[in-house]
């Protein structure tokens, strides 16, 4: 796959410069034991003899035409994952091979492709069609599969025939740590047959535990499932389409067509989504996903509609078609139960309804962490007493909050809004604990007229901050009659010989 890919980005030219270095063998090295050694290489350098792990030196010396690139892992890594996402129009349970593998459940799925040897054609077709070389194999267990995959292309083995079908493959094909495999090769133990028939208390003793639990599940003995990188959805649906579609006009349909039967099977279930996702599938093997959120469960195929025509229209890089979708998918991967609400004969009741749909459309324009309401926390310090939380998903807390109720015959004791961080002050006080007399702040000279306080507050020894000083809250008002909320931080002569002010807020 690393050299695959590289070939990929080395091959849009289409000159014949191109076509001969692209016909030449390809390799990647890494650097490992303080050497440079083969990380990967395509079938023209394997025809050559070389292998992963031999020095870059050696494989020179055996060929002077090898096309060389640095290995790049994480790049490999972002191409897997993207195959992964392809591959989830055959199922919705892939799970990741590392490095270079995918392993695919289609229990269940076989049938809607033809059968699995009509899938399996139909994911190697796609995907060589992408500049892969690809090898696959179908068993009842993933460790089988893989053991064929990576040395018989297209074998597709019975259920209860693995073993058979195995047995004369080399070790290495089982997967399994290299050490493990050398020590197999060393003890005469070449194909998985030869180590099928030793006594598992020989290879358990041996090789350990895992390995022989490895060898029972490649022999069809014992399974086990794998961990998709996705959860699983409640609820799919997915339309797709003998020839691709490009335009909105098109696509906007096919997205009601799917609402339409996810709000169908949801209603009669008595679900609602919190959570939609969309999938387009372009036929060069790039999936563009789209989701939108809802702060309450939602079945109303318009409404959902509607944030998906919000997200379309907001997207900074709009939805490229390239040469068409040939599938669209669409999933509610977040569902609850939906409860029936009776509202008063009066409305004078507050529909949380409304809110929520007006929020939904917003963030789905604008971003759901863009959207927040503010929440009422445990803590006594200023800047930790309120937070920010997404309005989609705590509006039924925020609605519920309890704020300090306000005395209107009394000023405000602290302002509405503080500034993001607090901003040191330059101040002249008359004696050390006092309010001060004057300060500047932002060049600003300010002469105190007035001052009420200090309001103490200590910081909180639990969260392990005793180390922190006291603060000393002040209001003050200037000669131009502006109000703001200052602070001195640490206790003078307790906590600190020279205590530093600070600007926290100002009153409106």
């Amino acid at each position: 796959m690393p050299t695959d890919r590289l070939k990929r980005l080395s091959g849009h030219g289409g000159g014949p410069d191109d076509q001969n270095r692209l016909r030449r063998p390809w390799i990647t090295v890494a650097r490992l034991n303080n050497a440079m050694q083969i990380a990967s290489l395509d079938d023209a350098a394997a025809a050559l003899g070389l292998e992963p792990g031999l020095p870059l030196a050696n494989a020179r010396a055996i060929s002077l035409e090898l096309v060389v690139h640095d290995a790049d892992p994480a790049a490999d890594a972002e191409l897997l994952n993207a195959i992964a996402d392809w591959c989830d129009r055959f199922t919705p349970l892939v799970a990741l091979d590392a490095p270079h593998g995918l392993l695919l459940d289609i229990t269940g799925c076989a049938h809607l492709f033809g059968g699995e040897k009509a899938l399996m054609q139909a994911a190697c077709a796609g995907l060589a069609r992408q500049g892969f070389i690809v090898s696959a194999g179908i068993a009842s267990t993933a460790v089988c599969a893989r053991a064929l995959a990576r040395v018989q292309h297209g074998r597709i083995v019975a259920t209860g025939d693995e073993a058979r079908a195995i047995a004369p493959l080399p070790v290495f094909a089982l997967g399994g740590d290299e050490a493990v495999t050398r020590g197999l090769r060393r003890a005469g133990l070449k194909t998985i047959g030869d180590v099928a028939a030793r006594a598992p208390q020989e290879i358990t003793a041996r090789f350990g535990a895992d390995f022989t639990s490895l060898l029972r599940q490649a022999l069809g003995q014992q399974d086990a499932p794998i961990s998709p990188r996705k959860p699983l959805p409640d609820y799919v649906a997915e339309k797709r389409f003998a020839e691709p579609i490009a335009s909105n006009d098109a696509i906007i349909p096919v997205l009601h067509a799917l609402v339409a039967t996810l709000a169908g099977a949801m209603e009669t279930n008595g679900k609602g989504a919190r959570r939609f996702e969309v999938g387009f599938f372009r036929t060069d093997g790039v999936v563009r996903l789209l989701a939108v959120n809802t702060a309450q469960p939602v079945t109303r195929p318009e409404a959902i509609i509607r944030l998906f025509r919000e997200r379309l229209e907001s997207l900074a890089d709009p939805l490229d078609p390239g040469f068409g979708f040939d599938l669209v998918r669409m999933c509610a991967s977040v569902t609850e139960t939906m409860e029936e609400v009776q509202h008063d004969l009066d409305r004078n009741v507050h529909d949380s309804a409304e809110v929520s749909a007006l929020i939904d459309r917003i963030a789905a324009r604008l971003g759901g962490r863009r959207v927040v309401v503010h929440l009422t926390h445990g803590s006594h310090i200023p800047e930790r007493a309120v937070i920010e939380a997404p309005a989609q998903h705590y509006l039924a807390e925020a609605m519920r909050a309890e704020w300090p109720a306000r005395i209107a015959a009394e000023p405000p004791r602290r302002p509405l809004r503080l500034l993001e961080r607090p901003e040191p002050l330059q101040v002249i006080a008359q004696v050390p604990d006092g309010p001060p007399v004057r300060f500047q702040w932002r060049r600003a000279m300010h002469v105190v007229v007035r001052a009420e306080g200090p309001e103490r507050i200590a910081m909180e020894w639990w969260q392990h901050e005793a180390h922190c000083p006291t603060r000393d809250y002040f209001r003050v008002e200037d000669e131009a009659g502006l109000r703001f909320w200052l602070y001195r931080d640490g206790l003078y002569e307790r906590e600190t010989a020279q205590p530093h002010w600070y600007m926290h807020g100002m009153f409106a």
